[in-house]
């Protein structure tokens, strides 16, 4: 499940759990007397979102990257940023399973193809996330 909403340092304990480029990174809250932790997204000039598990999280990041960056602040609880409506099929259904209540099966349904072309979609987003991302770590070093 992700919620979108501004970081509660009063929640517990936080720790990085995933460092990215551009001051992207993905946050581990332990919250103070619960045994489970959630994972924040946390980017500059977003709004911020949390999920149930790293695997979400990181598919939020991949699809952030992949879109170059987007807003969620402003688009209401049903909207989708208009960033990843404009990146195309893939990246909009890598963005709905990162939404509370939707899977593979979900997705596969609503484009009216089998789950293992949604993999592919999400593969493809991975893939041009983590190439954007090297990109900018290749320029950084020179």
């Amino acid at each position: 499940m992700a919620e979108s909403e501004q970081p509660d340092t009063s929640d517990g304990e936080r720790s990085v759990y995933r460092d990215y480029v551009l001051d992207v990174r993905i946050v581990s809250v332990e919250r103070t007397g619960d045994s489970d932790s959630r994972y924040r997204f946390e980017a500059p000039e977003h709004v911020g979102a949390e999920f149930d598990d790293p695997d979400t999280a990181e598919l939020y990041a991949d699809v952030y990257f992949d879109t170059n960056g987007f807003q969620e602040e402003g688009t209401g609880e049903r909207g989708v940023p208009p960033e990843v409506i404009q990146a195309g099929k893939d990246t909009v259904a890598a963005y709905f399973l990162t939404r509370p209540g939707v899977d593979h099966n979900w997705m596969a349904s609503f484009y009216g193809v089998k789950p293992t072309k949604i993999d592919r979609y999400v593969s493809w987003v991975r893939d041009r996330a983590e190439e954007i991302r090297e990109g900018v770590a290749e320029r950084d070093l020179e």
